[in-house]
């Protein structure tokens, strides 16, 4: 089998179907820091930069959206979970942010990612997709652990 003629670089972008696109909206961009980039409401796409990548939110019932089934939900989920790369890593203070903003937390742990092992801290989003922000790689868990 011959290599790929190619180099993958990073996560380019990731497809969100959903139920109520302004909501998301306000969640990754208030919440997590990320930007509208662009939006094609013919078709129900809105764009939000994240970094170096893209999260595209497709509104369930916008064009491109009809074509997925049924929305997202409880027993049919769109995706396992979308892992965003945070830095700096100050737990307390994340999580002193998400409270704030009554995000729904999960666990915190330490997990392997696209730059080895860090400290990694679930939440979900306002319609249940699992986001993991992730820190950078090298640094123990439990030096992130809460005193």
């Amino acid at each position: 089998m011959s290599a790929p003629p190619f180099q993958l670089l990073q996560l380019d972008h990731v497809v969100l179907r959903v139920r109520d696109v302004a909501g998301m909206v306000g969640f990754y961009c208030g919440v997590l820091g990320c930007r509208v980039e662009r939006r094609q409401d013919g078709i129900g796409l809105v764009q939000l930069r994240a970094g170096h990548s893209l999260i595209d939110l497709v509104d369930v019932n916008g064009k491109i959206g009809r074509h997925g089934g049924a929305a997202p939900g409880a027993e049919a989920h769109n995706m396992d979970h979308l892992c965003l790369r945070a830095e700096p890593f100050d737990r307390e203070a994340i999580l002193a942010h998400l409270q704030a903003h009554g995000v729904r937390v999960g666990e915190f742990g330490a997990r392997y990612g696209a730059e080895g092992e860090g400290p990694s801290q679930y939440l979900y989003d306002p319609e249940g997709n699992l986001v993991e922000l992730k820190g950078p790689p090298d640094v123990p868990a439990d030096a992130c652990a809460m005193t």
